[in-house]
């Protein structure tokens, strides 16, 4: 119990139970200083310096405060988008009774104490920070904001599941608005996962998340499909028909790719994984402890080329798999096998696209034939070597003009929809007729059921054709159709029906 502080005589380099964090923005509170300490170990102190943007953590242990350092020393933390900065204190304790910045007890710290320690109940203290935290369970509601790029329940899971061990995600549309509901296994982990997700980017500059507590105490799943997933139970159905479960979890669910690489953190621990490209979320803590006997976190595979197989070799060709996959991301180089000609990839520009495919397109009919779609061993898609005999079976369209989402404000990112019957024309000419388009379409062996266009916007149209399969045969045939004079019919997915 050293009375005098004892100023230059240790180096800062010397491990102490004390953490001197710098740079915090303005406006963050002392719960959201102490739980980037939570998840090493029991907080015991906390001293802000107001308005000098700085603040000393104490941590109940020497070990937990290593642990923490030697975790954000090579990942950055960040409080409120902003990155701060951690190091050992000269202090070997903190001695907070009488300085005059610190005059009310400790909220955060007890707040967050309590809630880590199961005691949830509102602190009278609490309400002096003025961020009074409700008894709350373990199921957030999620609301994501300017959604500008896929946010599919593969990424939340992604996501969330570095907090703890999600049991079941349900996606859904309200007021318009892109919403979730998520249930963790325990409230501690529902806790952190607010404090550090709220009002982050998924990526950079859209999607934010708005994350707060949801009344509901516990979840029901019908289906394991793309919208709602209930991931303790693997026997439930896909709830539409047509996929099995086992198609469609096959991918999200691959383990052999996720690489944790060695770490001596904290137990249950491990560094922050690789997002997508373009991912804006942080380094944040990934607990891989999932309870026994439960799925564990699905791989983050990384990868971007699809195996695609059970294709039909007379009709196949890369520039139909082009136009396909191109719905979901764009398409960089397509490869039927000169070998196996019912066998393709597909590399896409990033991870979250080739996901975003498998999701959409695996169990698709396809001239005639179930298309598999999952991810390839392979890495990149290698061109032919000059002379070597191909027959135009490999294509490279890293530079096609067709990409639906070079723009990272397209408004093609809202609109990505399963294969349906309906499709949704665009770029439509103003001389061009209902009946020319009902012509055009019947030309290529559709069945035209329905069709009408937009009141506000008659370059747009929705066309009902006589099953989901004729809609993917004429969506691969008829987008970019040449109307002459340099216009280019648009043609994608829609979730209407006429």
């Amino acid at each position: 119990n050293e009375k005098k502080k004892s100023k230059g005589k240790r180096s800062p380099c010397s491990p102490s139970r004390v953490l001197h964090i710098r740079q915090i923005p303005n406006g963050v509170t002392g719960a959201e200083v102490v739980s980037l300490g939570l998840p090493f170990g029991k907080v015991t102190n906390l001293l802000m310096l107001r308005g000098k943007g700085q603040a000393f953590l104490e941590m109940a242990s020497i070990d937990a405060a290593v642990s923490m350092v030697n975790y954000y020393t090579p990942a950055t933390p960040h409080l409120h988008n902003q990155p701060v900065y951690i190091q050992y204190s000269n202090y070997k304790e903190l001695r907070t009774d009488n300085q005059h910045n610190q005059a009310r007890p400790q909220p955060a710290l007890q707040c967050a104490n309590a809630v880590q320690h199961g005691n949830l109940g509102i602190t009278s203290a609490l309400a002096a920070e003025g961020g009074v935290l409700p008894s709350h369970g373990s199921v957030l509601r999620i609301v994501v904001e300017n959604v500008f790029c896929p946010v599919t329940l593969d990424i939340l899971y992604q996501i969330f599941s570095k907090f703890g061990f999600v049991l079941k995600i349900v996606m859904f549309h309200k007021n318009n608005q892109f919403q979730a509901l998520l249930q963790y296994a325990d409230a501690m982990n529902a806790y952190y996962a607010k404090m550090s997700l709220d009002g982050h980017c998924i990526y950079t500059g859209c999607c934010t998340l708005r994350i707060d507590f949801s009344k509901l105490t516990n979840l029901t799943v019908k289906y394991n499909n793309d919208k709602s997933r209930d991931f303790t139970r693997i026997d439930l159905p896909f709830g539409d028909g047509q996929r099995t479960m086992e198609a469609s979890l096959s991918t999200p669910f691959a383990t052999q790719n996720t690489i944790f690489p060695s770490y001596t953190g904290p137990p249950g621990f491990a560094p922050a994984l690789g997002f997508p490209q373009g991912a804006a979320l942080g380094p944040f803590t990934v607990t891989t402890s999932a309870a026994p006997g439960h799925m564990t976190i699905p791989g983050i595979p990384g990868n971007s080329v699809l195996l695609v197989s059970n294709l039909n070799p007379e009709a196949i060709t890369p520039y139909g798999l082009f136009i396909l996959f191109g719905v979901y991301g764009d398409v960089h180089r397509v490869k039927i096998m000169f070998k196996k000609r019912g066998i393709a990839l597909v590399q896409m520009a990033d991870a979250t696209q080739a996901q975003l495919a498998i999701n959409y397109l695996n169990g698709q009919r396809l001239y005639g034939r179930v298309m598999h779609a999952t991810l390839s061993k392979y890495q990149t898609i290698q061109l032919p070597r000059e002379g070597q005999e191909d027959k135009g079976l490999t294509k490279d369209y890293s530079n096609s003009p067709l990409h639906r989402f070079k723009n990272p404000c397209s408004k093609n990112f809202q609109n990505i929809f399963p294969p349906s019957a309906t499709l949704h024309l665009s770029n439509i000419p103003p001389s061009v007729t209902v009946d020319d388009l009902k012509n055009l379409f019947t030309s290529k062996g559709s069945t035209v059921k329905g069709f009408k266009f937009f009141q506000k916007d008659c370059k747009m149209a929705l066309i009902q054709l006589g099953s989901v399969e004729e809609a993917v045969h004429a969506l691969i045939e008829l987008h970019n159709h040449d109307f002459g004079e340099n216009q280019h019919l648009r043609v994608s997915f829609s979730k209407s029906s006429i």
